[in-house]
């Protein structure tokens, strides 16, 4: 029941009459509840009954990108005015570039010029010269302090002189500008399609070097190439910006931009992907598995929509959904496709199960196997319940990569923890804390082994740093308990168990009670 109070709480559109009220306040309800469709619908009623309401408009704005009502997005653009978010400006634009109505692009670019987003506009702009038989060159020419623009004025500047035909130079300018990575894998593929829209296929292929799957599957099946529009320019910018903000935090922008570069070239492939994994990032689930499922399966990108539908439905939460797709796909032998598969099962707590499939990717790769598959084969296999082969391929890890702190914690601390001898495992936990000394994990596990040799005084400061620096790990906190047990400081103990308790189980809140009463067991 929504009170009076609640009511008062719930910010309503500056204009709003009764027509409108409901609507509004469905939309606000359907918002919250991640019902984006509902929301963008309701949105759009509320929108139409006071049409000129920038509070609904800006409320609507959003959520019409989330989903996908870019009717709604721009009408509500249109309403904000100056007041609309920059990127309103990027779907206007490729709106524009996808009928070719130029006129209009250049204005929305010279508006993205005094916005927030204005780092983009020159290679936007030099996009539109080229577009309208202009020479777009002198406007990637101008000095700039920013090393973000100056990056995509490069890349923008070697991609525009493929286009104008001047291939050496272009591909010249793009291999100096070229990182590594997945930026340099679109990067080249972008490329590859302009040169082969060119006839210049000999060309394209000096680009499409690698087994990255993408590239692999671009130089199976090259098609007919791209034309240099304004639409496909925008799109390879966007794209290129959004594989950049993909990796940080969710937000409103890269999903807005991801869906602005599906606009303007409908047959980037490499944006619909971007755009899908925006989706899933944001709790759209069934929106993005919708677009993932819109790339051909003859697409450079049909095998990683296939793995970004596994992973998004474990964000999700629907991991059974999950594990059945990345068996399906695993059951092909593909390195990859077994690797996140293994890991699906691991984190699904089903280790028996994992451990196999890391096995398998160990003997496909004929004693080339990286440590740490190694290091996650050992950990399955010790969850599981098989210590010695575990400790076998734990130490492998190590062998491996002696100086990975990563595997000497995991495997000193595995042996203290299935009792074995401290001094060997305290010996490989104190070269771990050398290499990574700031770790939590690294100083409670060094910590624990001097307070299971006898020196809880020794332990204490480690345990105590590692507990700050992890005031939820449940684990830490008991080690802290147990420490200041041994040293005598019974009531920092039981408090130090009681913040373990506060986010534990139900067995080992139970667990941890019985030590809080009685203190713990005598240690053999």
């Amino acid at each position: 029941m929504l009170g009076g109070a609640a009511l008062a709480l719930v910010a309503l559109p500056a204009s709003a009459s009764t027509p409108d009220l409901l609507a509004y306040m469905q939309a606000r309800a359907a918002d919250g509840d991640g019902a984006s469709g509902l929301a963008a619908r309701r949105y759009a009623d509320a929108l139409a009954a006071v049409p000129g309401d920038t509070g609904v408009a800006a409320h609507a704005y959003r959520q019409a990108i989330t989903a996908g009502d870019l009717k709604l997005a721009f009408e509500a653009a249109a309403t904000l005015g100056h007041a609309a978010p920059a990127d309103a400006d990027l779907l206007i634009l490729a709106s524009a570039a996808a009928h070719d109505d130029l006129p209009a692009a250049q204005a929305a670019i010279r508006r993205i010029g005094k916005s927030q987003l204005a780092v983009l506009s020159a290679p936007l702009a030099a996009w539109a010269a080229l577009a309208s038989g202009g020479d777009p060159l002198p406007l990637l020419a101008a000095a700039r302090d920013d090393a973000v623009a100056r990056r995509f004025a490069g890349e923008t500047r070697a991609l525009i002189l493929i286009a104008q035909g001047h291939t050496t130079e272009g591909l010249a300018t793009l291999r100096a500008v070229l990182g590594t990575g997945q930026a340099s894998e679109d990067m080249r593929i972008i490329a590859a399609r302009l040169l082969i829209g060119l006839g210049k296929a000999a060309e394209a292929r000096s680009l499409l070097i690698g087994d990255a799957p993408a590239i692999a599957a671009f130089r199976a099946r090259p098609g007919t190439g791209s034309k240099p529009t304004l639409g496909f320019g925008m799109s390879a910018l966007l794209t290129r910006v959004v594989t950049d903000l993909i990796v940080g935090p969710p937000g409103p922008l890269p999903l807005a931009m991801a869906q602005a570069a599906v606009i303007a070239y409908p047959a980037n492939d490499r944006a619909r992907l971007l755009l899908g994994y925006a989706l899933g990032r944001t709790g759209e689930t069934n929106r993005a598995l919708a677009t993932l499922a819109t790339i051909a399966a003859d697409s450079p990108y049909a095998q990683a929509a296939k793995g970004g539908r596994v992973q998004i439905l474990a964000d999700a939460g629907r991991m059974n959904e999950a594990l059945v797709h990345a068996e399906a796909l695993a059951k092909n032998g593909d390195t990859a496709a077994l690797q996140r598969y293994a890991d699906l099962l691991s984190g699904a707590t089903r280790p028996a199960d994992a451990a196999p499939i890391y096995r398998r990717i160990i003997d496909q790769a004929k004693g080339e196997a990286d440590w740490s598959v190694w290091l996650q084969y050992g950990a399955a296999l010790d969850e599981a319940g098989d210590w010695p082969g575990a400790h076998r391929a734990l130490a492998q890890a190590v062998r491996l990569a002696p100086d990975e702190p990563l595997a000497l914690n995991y495997l000193g601390y595995a042996q203290i923890s299935h009792g074995e001898p401290v001094g060997p495992a305290q010996t490989l936990l104190e070269k771990a804390s050398r290499l990574k000394p700031q770790d939590a994990a690294i100083t409670d596990s060094l910590g624990w082994a001097y307070y299971l040799s006898g020196e809880p005084k020794r332990a204490l400061p480690l345990i105590e740093r590692a507990a700050a620096a992890s005031p939820t790990d449940i684990e830490v906190n008991e080690h802290l308990g147990d420490v200041y047990w041994a040293v005598g400081r019974r009531f920092a103990a039981r408090y130090a168990w009681r913040a373990a308790q506060v986010v534990a189980d139900a067995e080992n809140a139970a667990r941890l009670a019985v030590k809080i009463a009685n203190g713990p067991a005598q240690r053999p």
